[in-house]
């Protein structure tokens, strides 16, 4: 079977470029969607060119010119949007309904992965607001797929490990605490930690898969499942050094969300929901879902204490 052709929207972004990588590391001719919004930002344009270099292609679109949109979804057969949702408020996540319309008038596509790679929504409408927006939001864009017929895998990719791991889940820092470390309720909830090029990797095996049509595919590497507790016991162990624990209650940090701002309350909205609630573990994946590593043993994916090694 012949490879697919792939569009990477949001390819700039941080786990976009990744994907990017990935497609052209299992031989897809992919493609990158190039949007004038990106202005006078050198960084992105750097990125772009560092595509092309690759061997990505380039194309034009906007989500302000529906056209450009349809004749650079014309040009392949997957469409993967990575658009980020972290900028709570910009509605960045239903600028895809443009994307979803897109596809429909193309007609070409045969599988499309929404910007996800997170927690399921699906399983998210008892979130607290406002975080429970941009789960929402994402479901809405489900809807639109399926009310399309648009086939389609959605991507559950859990903790990114450059935001959760490296900083062993401590807020407003990415690096491992010196002393002491605050541990959330017990610290026993179980956590999914994804190193980002395992997800990308992942994401990418998963669009020539008819195991994975209109499915969410679950990135659940069973040596991955840790909880807050063990991911700072393989610190300890790695560093040498014993850190003091402190307890932070659910209520206390429920109380410390009071008078933060709209995107930073409903990012530790996110944040109480996995680490109190252990709401990435605390279900069975269904007939309407597959395991990543279970799908694809022969990824060699990348465990947590490896992943800390570069700290020491």
């Amino acid at each position: 079977m012949g490879k697919s052709k792939v569009l990477v929207v949001g390819a700039t972004g941080y786990i976009g470029r990744r994907i990017v990588k990935a497609s052209l590391d299992q031989g897809h001719i992919t493609y990158v969607l190039q949007r004038p919004e990106i202005g006078l930002d050198i960084d992105k344009l750097h990125v772009l060119m560092s595509f092309k270099k690759q061997g990505a292609r380039l194309v034009q679109g906007s989500f302000s010119d529906q056209q450009s949109l349809v004749e650079a979804v014309k040009k392949v057969d997957v469409v993967i949007c990575t658009m980020s949702g972290v900028h709570f408020k910009t509605h960045n996540i239903l600028m895809q309904l443009n994307l979803v319309d897109a596809i429909k008038e193309a007609g070409n596509v045969k599988r499309f992965l929404p910007s996800e790679f997170g927690m399921d929504p699906a399983r998210m409408e008892h979130a607290l607001a406002p975080g429970r927006e941009t789960f929402d939001e994402k479901m809405i864009v489900r809807k639109a797929i399926e009310d399309a017929k648009i086939p389609f895998t959605y991507v559950s990719a859990n903790c990114f490990a450059g935001y959760f791991v490296g900083s062993l889940s401590q807020l407003e820092t990415l690096t491992p605490p010196k002393d002491k470390v605050h541990l959330y309720g017990d610290g026993n909830a179980k956590i999914v930690y994804m190193d980002e090029d395992d997800v990308a990797t992942y994401t990418i095996k998963a669009i020539d898969d008819p195991r994975t049509l209109n499915k969410t595919l679950y990135l659940r590497p069973p040596e991955n499942i840790l909880s807050q507790r063990q991911l700072v016991e393989i610190w300890e162990k790695l560093s040498g050094k014993k850190l003091e624990k402190i307890i932070i209650s659910g209520d206390d940090f429920l109380a410390s969300m009071k008078d933060m701002d709209y995107a930073a309350k409903a990012g530790m909205g996110h944040f109480y929901h996995i680490f109190y609630e252990g709401c990435l573990t605390n279900f069975e994946i269904g007939e309407d879902g597959e395991e990543a590593s279970n799908l694809y043993p022969e990824v060699k994916y990348t465990r947590m204490d490896e992943y800390l090694k570069i700290f020491v």
